[in-house]
């Protein structure tokens, strides 16, 4: 279908250009429509049954989707929600879990023809929806230097071309090893013990740009760095602060869970800049009654809190709290909690009660009798459950928003007892389990030392690069091999313009991948796609077929059994794709049985589980039904810090200076995508149809900038004297804060400054940006992009 094109480039250099980094500036013709009141009912239902149907078809798509999340099933390759200990459901899904399984096991094929029909720079002016929809990967590619397409290659010339270059680097530590949150326990395990024994930690993943703040913080106050609730909590709390986090549309069978609470007469509090209609009301879609009426309320209470105002608000609450014990004279601090589990107490209240209300109130944007309500709420709960996701993790002051968490469930003593606790919700199916098989480039010596008693051999002891870190490596010259297991690299990162270029200084380039994404077109002097298994599909090997093992946001390890028959023939496994790597790479230098793990994943498990505190009996335990639960020692009030106590910290409250003009911007995901695969062009639950270049702003902020409704306007990012440009976006007014602003990932990731990161964590800030708005100067040409 013919289109636009929006672009500084002449058009007589459109087809000998190098290959774009961002998806094409198309003129999105934007419909704005009345909010969704609900989430979940019939309309969840018909675009979960379209996305089966449409990918699958009708009688294939039924027969997946009842597998899906069930004993003997294959675990969800979407969010990282957990499955409950009773008996499941027979639809243990999702309307987003659904089209993420469409999306994989989708008929539609990515040809050895279609790659020589298309080049690499035709593809990159393709849209980032219209790649994601053209298919499976069948077959290896190799991208030769100089070459405008990508061509055939054979599995053994492709480990064999990566084993040589790899080798021939002066360092180990010149080549950085990436891996996305999809990748199983086994297939993990085997390539960080291959990366180490190559010789490096350089061992970045996707966890550094999403939960890395909450593993920081976590670790530093209760001594572990994973949350400390289970599903069965959710059923005895009596209130449930969800903060930072929009389950409708990023884990929606939480909202089950939320459901059920509310039903047992929990009170519920919602914490966001954008009201999102997941945590308004709730029609449970398996509830044919519930579709008839209103549905469930959730929300009891929603704080609209300004962008990154979290550590103003949460100080609110506990200096309220703090507050409400003195009129009390006692009776609301757990005092026999704070003596016997904490420590930093005295100094922590201190700094609370010093901090003044105007302060609060101006920084959080919400009133104060409002923060006294949700005080209230707190204190009059015995059993009180926090979970967050990237609206906290994502800020300069990440750790401080999380670690203020912390501070007000010690105050009550809200962490190691039934129906309580931590719950950071984890975004991809096993970014949590990729941590605990030691996918970490600051790995710990107790792992290091009981992986190399283990493998007999010396691991590197010198921390390795994050993902921030690998990138300004390779920008600077100093990374030449990128290997990615899994993932969108370039969509997924910050700064894309930067990334990009770190990306084209490498001599080679590899990712492992089942569908085509912008991350194959921008590459070193080589490039390989390797095409591997996805979770729905069977994976037989010698000994017979295979299943692998995921860890939930809840600790819970469980089996994976894919059914449908695999895409191509060509696609391997990642445990053997990883194997068959080491044993090109390593060859005589490693003793380790690369062809054995192949054959039979028990002998992966069990190595696992001489290695890995937790995982004794991984093979029969994992066997069980529903699998089973990792320890977590501060659900037992067990906290592993230095001082053997859970933590009291103190922060300051964060300083935003914006000048007139100014706004800060916050990156969203739509309705229709999941991380940076793109489904569709509408955000049902927000009104936004047909679009994904828009920038939600409040109606008085548009007024006095003199902006319309559905103008076409670039953003401007400001960090340090420097500008990134984002071009042609279609201005939407919004339910949102004064001079805050919200756009979608990963479109305006290019406006994210690499070096614009949380402290200590390192995580890129992608929900506090810096941005000016002007109109947009049109340069149009045609083009098919559809």
């Amino acid at each position: 279908m013919p289109g636009k094109l929006l672009d500084k480039m002449p058009a007589q250099d459109f087809r000998t250009a190098q290959p774009r980094a961002q998806p094409p500036e198309e003129t999105d013709l934007v419909q704005i429509k009345p909010l969704s009141k609900s989430a979940g009912g019939v309309p969840a239902i018909v675009s979960a049954v379209k996305s089966a149907w449409n990918e699958m078809g009708p009688v294939r798509g039924l027969r997946t989707l009842l597998r899906l999340n069930q004993p003997g099933g294959f675990d969800c390759p979407g969010c990282a929600w957990p499955e409950p200990d009773e008996a499941r459901s027979h639809a243990e899904f999702c309307e987003n879990g659904a089209k993420h399984v469409a999306d994989e096991a989708t008929t539609k094929r990515v040809t050895r023809q279609f790659f020589n029909h298309w080049s690499v720079v035709d593809l990159s002016f393709k849209s980032d929806y219209w790649l994601g929809k053209q298919g499976r990967l069948t077959h290896p590619m190799l991208l030769r230097a100089g070459a405008t397409h990508y061509a055939p290659i054979a599995w053994d010339e492709a480990f064999n071309l990566i084993g040589r270059e790899l080798n021939s680097l002066n360092h180990p530590d010149e080549a950085i090893f990436y891996t996305s949150g999809r990748t199983s326990n086994e297939a993990a395990f085997l390539y960080q013990l291959f990366v180490r024994q190559f010789g490096t930690n350089n061992l970045p993943d996707c966890s550094n740009m999403c939960h890395e703040s909450s593993g920081w913080a976590l670790t530093e106050t209760i001594g572990a760095g994973k949350g400390t609730v289970r599903l069965e909590d959710f059923d005895l709390a009596q209130a449930i602060f969800v903060i930072g986090q929009n389950p409708g549309t990023n884990h929606p069978r939480m909202l089950s869970a939320l459901q059920k609470a509310k039903k047992n007469g929990c009170t519920l509090v919602h914490v966001n800049p954008l009201p999102e209609a997941g945590m308004s009301t709730f029609k449970h879609p398996q509830d044919v009654l519930g579709w008839l009426g209103g549905g469930t309320q959730l929300a009891d209470l929603f704080l609209q809190v300004r962008i990154n105002g979290d550590v103003a608000l949460l100080k609110g609450i506990i200096k309220e709290v703090l507050a409400a014990d003195d009129r009390s004279g006692g009776g609301v601090l757990h005092q026999d909690f704070i003596t016997k589990h904490t420590t930093g107490f005295a100094d922590f209240a201190a700094g609370v009660r010093a901090t003044n209300w105007e302060s609060i109130v101006q920084q959080c944007g919400i009133p104060k009798s409002q923060i006294e309500e949700a005080a209230r709420i707190f204190i009059a709960s015995e059993r009180t459950i926090f979970c967050w996701a990237m609206g906290l993790t994502q800020h300069k002051n990440a750790v401080a928003n999380i670690q203020e968490i912390v501070n007000l469930m010690l105050l009550r003593g809200q962490i190691g007892k039934p129906g309580a606790g931590l719950c950071p919700v984890r975004g991809h199916s096993n970014v949590q389990g990729d941590r605990t098989m030691g996918i970490s480039e600051r790995p710990t010596e107790t792992f290091l030392d009981r992986l190399g008693a283990e493998l007999n051999f010396e691991p590197p002891r010198a921390h390795g690069l994050d993902t921030v870190q690998a990138i300004q490596a390779m920008h600077g010259g100093h990374g030449k091999v990128f290997f990615a297991l899994g993932g969108n690299f370039l969509s997924a990162t910050p700064d894309t313009e930067y990334t990009s270029e770190a990306l084209r200084q490498c001599r080679l380039t590899v990712h492992v991948s089942t569908k085509l994404n912008r991350a194959h077109l921008i590459t070193g002097e080589q490039a390989l796609i390797l095409p591997c298994l996805g979770r729905t599909e069977v994976d037989h090997q010698a000994t017979g077929p295979q299943f692998v093992t995921t860890e939930n946001s809840m600790a819970v390890v469980q089996a994976s059994r894919g059914f449908l028959p695999p895409a191509s023939p060509e696609l391997l496994s990642e445990p053997a794709i990883v194997s068959r790597l080491a044993r090109a790479t390593l060859g005589d230098r490693s003793a380790v049985d690369w062809k054995g793990f192949i054959a039979d994943y028990d002998r992966i498990r069990d190595l696992i589980a001489r290695v890995i505190p937790g995982f004794e009996n991984y093979n029969q335990r994992v066997r069980q039904p529903g699998g089973f639960y990792l320890p977590s020692f501060p659900r037992e009030r067990v906290f592993k810090t230095p001082s053997d106590r859970a933590v009291f910290t103190v922060h300051e409250l964060p300083n935003h200076n914006l000048e007139p003009g100014q706004f800060l911007m916050m990156t969203i995901r739509s309705h229709d995508q999941f991380n940076t695969s793109i489904y569709g062009l509408d955000d049902r639950y927000r009104g936004i149809y047909k679009g994904r270049r828009v920038v939600l702003l409040n109606r008085d902020d548009m007024l006095e900038a003199g902006l319309r409704e559905e103008q076409t306007v670039d953003l401007i990012s400001h960090f340090e004297g420097e500008e990134r440009v984002a071009r042609h976006f279609t201005v939407v007014p919004y339910s949102i804060p004064r001079r805050c602003a919200a756009t979608y990932f990963p479109e305006t990731n290019v406006l994210v400054p690499v070096r614009s990161v949380a402290e200590k964590s390192n995580t890129p800030a992608s929900k506090s940006v810096v941005i000016s708005i002007e109109p947009s100067v049109k340069v149009e040409q045609e083009f098919d992009y559809e």
